[in-house]
């Protein structure tokens, strides 16, 4: 499976539950997410803008796509609502890996960020992000078209360490 392939089998309403563990003081915490994801093709505008923002050839897109989610923590019964389009430029040289571009918005913040993703043989996406404030990398994977996994681990500048593990089970598609 290639880039443009995982994100096409993306496509649909999503129902995640995930459970996030605070390496930092051993907390635990559950939630629970409906996401939507769309992919976007590499000549969508919000692909072309992207691009255009980060000073990227729009016309090394390999494909985009474009989440929603509302969902819900334990420690705050407050519905969080976000919203994150992701872009790959595809390094022609590896075809299974190249640049991640990601626009995200949560939490009253807009965020702009680039990172690499590799599409390994064995068909686990694996996404690396690093910014000033900290470093992620999350591993995505397909057990059935309908049931992904997906595992985390975010370690923060400040010494906070987080490593979550995700289900998610197709609803539908969009």
């Amino acid at each position: 499976m290639d880039i443009v392939e995982f994100f096409e089998l993306s496509a649909g309403k999503w129902f995640s539950q995930r459970t996030v563990h605070n390496l930092t003081s051993g907390n635990l915490e559950a939630g629970k997410s409906n996401l939507v994801m769309e992919a976007l093709a590499p000549d969508h505008a919000i692909v072309t803008d992207i691009c255009s923002s980060h000073g990227v050839d729009a016309g090394l897109v390999a494909k985009g796509l474009q989440l929603t989610w509302e969902g819900t923590i334990e420690s705050n019964p407050d519905q969080q609502r976000g919203s994150a389009v992701l872009v790959t430029i595809c390094d022609r040289s590896t075809p299974l890996q190249g640049k991640l571009l990601q626009q995200q918005q949560a939490h009253g913040q807009n965020q702009s960020l680039i990172g690499r993703y590799l599409m390994g043989k064995d068909d686990v996406l694996t996404l690396s992000i690093e910014s000033d404030q900290f470093k992620a990398e999350e591993r995505i994977w397909y057990l059935i078209p309908n049931l992904r996994l997906r595992t985390s681990i975010v370690n923060y500048n400040n010494g906070l360490a987080l490593a979550s593990f995700c289900s998610e089970i197709r609803m539908g598609l969009t």
